[in-house]
């Protein structure tokens, strides 16, 4: 792995600030090529994202073993999923400042250590407790871990090879949360779930060595690192608690019946002033801690709106096929697993393809593609899926739902760097993954939200049309009556037990009817998210500057 010729062709082309970016005249272009071979930096990074995004999804199925393992209830157990997220997005969109702060690569293995210690303690741990306490630091140091990765990437990369490097980065946001689940639920009914956060040790340690050795700062980054920037307390505990009420309420809010609930209510109030508060009290800060600014820039503001909806997207899927499949027609969760794993092939094969189209085509025509993609496959769920859905049938459904995903991260990415300062690469990669782990919960707890109300909603109105009076309701009852007492059930008992089939079948129409409402609903807002994407300014193929119209 020799060093790169001082002209070499990873040169940077000229960067310049688009829509207000940053302030003042920006600095002049510099030409910086790392050491080593990019693409093994690249990898790298990349492996350490991805096993922080792993741990997004990976306990969700073993949450039952936990709770018996250690005493607890089931919801008590929900909190080793909850405390995670918190941590997490918490530190997600003040990654840049603390890169700025401390150095991108030192900041970087900081988060790797406190991740990779955090996930073997958590494997020990004696009690809930002391779990919930460990993941809150493994939240906290897998936080840093994906946009410092995709800033490294950023900067790692000429602006014409930088979609084809988010390829790969795409691959653990995308990829990795997919087969999570299906490798938990293998994890622990083959060993211990106590195997889930170990597993993290081996790759931990050898990207921590990888790191130290091939990943450097950049000259921007170094100069920029140490320079007496002071902590911003007011900003930071004002996202800390804005964050980490939204994200409760999120997790919380069905459970607890939202609006119903003092509870929930309260966590909304925070939420909303904190935040609020936090996007004016960090305007007009001279340093800080979350680059708000930045939103001035249009193509930004539409990339961060599009993450979030991906994000929504992704994990509203990912939620409702499982759950499908395991609460309707009875799939043990290693299968309905394994519904997904077709998805996920083909997410992992088209992300990197999206990254060659993206310097031959135009980023917005891409996302709109996407888009249109996703939209479709989301209206096509309405149309095949039912209680007779074979497993062959619901992989390819899978596979249909996730194809325009595969065409939406990298290039959504790259529409949110054009035109930006080279300085602020780490900021824009900590809010947009933000925008994005946000997304993931608001879609999680819609999509759990929309079919139970909505089930009870089609329940009223089918068993409306189930009575003594209805002559279809009448035929069914005595129709399973008679099997069931040609079968050897008592007179009596027979009419119970066709009743409660009936009721059964009634209750499984209406959630199904659900499912079905939920998906058009994701529909409607990937076609809006198409005609949207035509409003983002063209950007220039192979280079950093947006076209002017």
């Amino acid at each position: 792995m020799a060093d790169n010729p001082e002209g070499s062709s990873n040169s940077r082309p000229d960067v310049t600030v688009g829509g207000g970016g940053g302030r003042g005249t920006p600095p002049p272009t510099e030409v910086w090529v790392p050491k080593f071979n990019p693409w093994l930096i690249a990898v790298v990074v990349a492996m350490a994202a991805f096993m922080e995004v792993l741990d997004t999804s990976i306990a969700n199925v073993a949450l039952p073993y936990m709770a018996g393992s250690l005493g607890a209830s089931n919801d008590q157990s929900t909190w080793v999923l909850t405390s995670y997220l918190v941590s997490n997005a918490i530190v997600l969109p003040i990654s840049g400042w603390f890169a700025t702060r401390f150095g991108r690569k030192r900041f970087f293995m900081m988060c790797l250590t406190i991740f990779t210690v955090s996930s073997l303690l958590c494997g020990f741990a004696p009690s809930l407790g002391t779990l919930l306490f460990f993941r809150v630091l493994q939240g906290a140091g897998g936080g840093g871990l994906q946009p410092n990765a995709q800033a490294i990437l950023a900067d790692t990369f000429p602006p014409e090879k930088r979609g084809l490097a988010f390829s790969v980065y795409g691959i653990t946001a995308i990829f990795a949360p997919a087969i999570g689940p299906t490798l938990g639920g293998w994890i622990t009914d083959n060993y211990t779930w106590r195997w889930i956060f170990f597993i993290n040790l081996p790759v931990g340690i050898l990207a921590l060595f990888l790191v130290n050795h091939l990943v450097e700062d950049p000259p921007w980054i170094r100069r920029a690192a140490g320079a007496g920037v002071k902590i911003d307390y007011i900003g930071v505990s004002l996202l800390a608690l804005g964050v980490g009420a939204l994200q409760i309420m999120l997790d919380k809010g069905q459970e607890d019946d939202w609006f119903g609930s003092h509870f929930i209510v309260t966590l909304a109030i925070i939420a909303s002033v904190c935040l609020v508060s936090l996007v004016i009290w960090e305007w007009f800060q001279k340093h800080p801690i979350i680059e708000v600014r930045l939103f001035k820039n249009l193509n930004f503001l539409g990339a961060n709106a599009m993450m979030l909806l991906l994000g929504m997207m992704l994990f509203s899927s990912l939620v409702l096929m499982p759950l499908f499949l395991q609460t309707l027609l009875g799939y043990p969760s290693e299968l309905a697993g394994f519904v997904l794993s077709g998805g996920s092939v083909v997410l992992l094969v088209l992300t990197p393809v999206t990254g060659v189209l993206s310097a031959k085509f135009q980023a917005r025509h891409l996302v709109a593609f996407g888009w249109a993609a996703l939209s479709v496959g989301m209206y096509f769920s309405t149309q095949r899926l039912d209680l007779q859905i074979s497993f062959g049938s619901a992989s390819l459904l899978r596979i249909i739902q996730v194809f325009g995903l595969a065409f939406l991260f990298v290039p959504i990415n790259l529409v949110a760097y054009v035109g930006m300062p080279l300085e602020k690469s780490s900021s824009i990669s900590g809010l947009i993954n933000f925008m994005r782990n946000i997304g993931s919960s608001i879609g999680t707890s819609m999509v759990t939200t929309l079919i139970a109300r909505r089930a009870q909603v089609h329940q009223i109105y089918l068993a409306a049309h189930t009575g003594p009076g209805q002559p279809t309701f009448t035929q069914a009852v005595a129709g399973l009556t008679a099997r069931l007492t040609a079968a050897g059930v008592q007179a009596d008992l027979a009419a119970q037990k066709a009743y409660g089939m009936v009721y059964q079948a009634l209750i499984g129409q209406a959630t199904t009817l659900a499912y079905l409402d939920t998906f058009g609903i994701l529909a409607v807002g990937a076609a809006i998210m198409f005609v949207l994407s035509f409003a983002l300014r063209k950007n220039e193929l192979g280079g950093g500057r947006v076209a002017m119209e």
